[in-house]
């Protein structure tokens, strides 16, 4: 095993210091007292509770800030230098075009002001908490200083940018969400103890035992992992077994030594809020073993565990989450979001209400679909897509897809260039903002509200949107739905 000198701190902001969380505007608060900061730790309040559904959230901290000043004073400009080989785009600071002179913290404080004002019963996110790869001091460094403070009441999922190789980074197979969530080993020293009078001890303080993960995206997942050329890697602890993210495997991933065993992040959990039954599940699996086929031993793991807890679910309401969607408002599908039709047929057959994914930057609204897309009123499962939680803002493709030769990436797994524009009932990729679904005994009220717009060129670019801008600027999407087995 190998530890790394110095500290590894988690802050989680708390009490007064969550204070300066502003009130977002357009954000609905709850009834509730406003002195009264139990929400924040899980309790009941009464009604039907009220659950967040975000994703896509934090920027990368790193990157070598520059200030320069020209011009009438005061005029400055704030750049970001990449380190070698590194994208930009999804640094704090300056990303690309058409961001540039815009802070992604920004974004990524908006929406926790709405967390903030809306003081929800839990927190779901969906993917992507950190950028790029979710090294464990990036989320130190960015996550926790604003969602931190909603630690206590996440239920996460994780996404691409915990798993692979990203921007020319070295991957961390989950390493880093695991140990931010669960916790970490430590290598606590035996002290050396001297007598006297008063005895002293002298030897090293406790350190994070941590690990260097080797590459795991080979050249033949180079479609997935964006291999090769990455940056050095900075070692990782090595996560606890089980926590608020699920179950990590010590030992049995790709690459495993004696020396340095490499875990196997599973990260799949349920649990109930209210009379509702929510399931957090990982569709990472291009890099595990077996891959993403459902014969494979990691994706067939799954799948046995989420085939047996919809068995045993006798919750009236039913929904679950995960990050790469199968059905994709950006005309992006992945090979893990074909994987998750086995997801959406398990749910279907199970009577499931609800997908809530993220990985596409906006938000989006589909009609209730089947797991081959069709749309299905009587036992059809309604998609959401919230990736708007503070990272750079995607375009919608809602027209009629033409296809190039030996393209694949078409607006579902079925290869129906029309999906988008037939099946989409609401979607926006000019604003970052957060879902709240309030989740009532038979059904259930969706309200996703903007909390801050993208720059004037994004959101020229980034078009359509429906339902059309609010006459404040912002953007609004309501609406209510009963569950499968309610007595509706």
């Amino acid at each position: 095993m190998k530890t790394m000198q110095g500290r590894f701190r988690a802050v989680v902001l708390m009490g007064a210091a969550v204070s300066v969380l502003a009130f977002a505007a357009g954000a609905k608060a709850q009834d509730r007292n406003s002195n009264d900061d139990s929400w924040r730790f899980g309790s009941t309040t009464g009604k039907s509770p009220v659950l967040v559904v975000v994703g896509d959230i934090a920027c990368q901290p790193d990157g070598e800030v520059e200030t320069t000043t020209s011009g009438t004073p005061p005029v400055a400009t704030v750049t970001v230098v990449a380190p070698a080989g590194e994208a930009k785009s999804e640094f704090c600071f300056d990303p690309k075009s058409p961001y540039t002179g815009t802070s992604l913290w920004q974004s990524q404080e908006a929406t926790a002001n709405q967390i903030e004002a809306i003081k929800p019963d839990a927190v779901a996110i969906v993917g992507d908490l950190q950028y790029q790869v979710g090294q464990f001091q990036d989320f130190e460094q960015s996550y926790d200083l604003t969602y931190g403070a909603f630690k206590a009441i996440t239920k996460p999922a994780p996404g691409n940018h915990e798993f692979y190789d990203e921007h020319s980074e070295r991957g961390v197979g989950g390493y880093g969400y695991f140990s931010y969530f669960n916790g970490f080993q430590i290598n606590i020293p035996t002290p050396t103890i001297t007598s006297g009078n008063p005895f002293t001890t002298t030897g090293n303080p406790a350190t994070p035992i941590t690990t260097t993960v080797p590459e795991q995206c080979t050249s033949a997942l180079a479609a997935a992992c964006n291999y090769p050329g990455l940056t050095p890697f900075n070692p990782q602890p090595i996560p606890r077994s089980d926590g608020q993210a699920g179950h990590f495997e010590q030992t049995g991933g790709i690459g495993s030594t004696a020396e340095d065993p490499i875990g196997v992040g599973d990260g799949w959990y349920s649990y109930n809020l209210g009379s509702w039954h929510l399931i957090s599940l990982n569709i990472e699996c291009s890099t595990q073993p077996g891959g993403c086929s459902d014969t494979g031993s990691w994706f067939a793991a799954e799948l046995s565990w989420l085939k047996k807890d919809l068995e045993e679910n006798r919750s009236a309401c039913t929904a679950a989450y995960w990050h790469q969607p199968t059905f994709s408002a950006t005309n992006g599908i992945t090979p893990e979001g074909i994987a998750a039709q086995a997801f959406w047929q398990l749910l279907y057959d199970h009577r499931a209400d609800l997908v809530l994914n993220g990985h596409d930057h906006l938000y989006a609204r589909y009609q209730p679909l089947g797991p081959n897309g069709t749309p299905d009123k009587e036992r059809g499962i309604r998609e959401f897509i919230v990736g708007t939680g503070g990272e750079t803002l995607d375009p919608i493709a809602q027209a009629t897809v033409t296809s190039g030769s030996g393209e694949t990436n078409l607006e579902d797994p079925s290869g129906n260039t029309s999906f988008n524009t037939t099946n989409l009932q609401a979607y926006t990729g000019d604003y970052w903002g957060v879902m709240s679904l309030t989740l009532d005994p038979d059904g259930y009220h969706w309200d996703y509200e903007s909390a801050l717009a993208g720059p004037a060129a994004l959101v020229a670019a980034n078009g359509p949107t429906f339902p059309a801008p609010n006459t404040n600027g912002g953007y609004s999407d309501k609406g209510f739905g009963f569950c499968h087995n309610s007595s509706y």
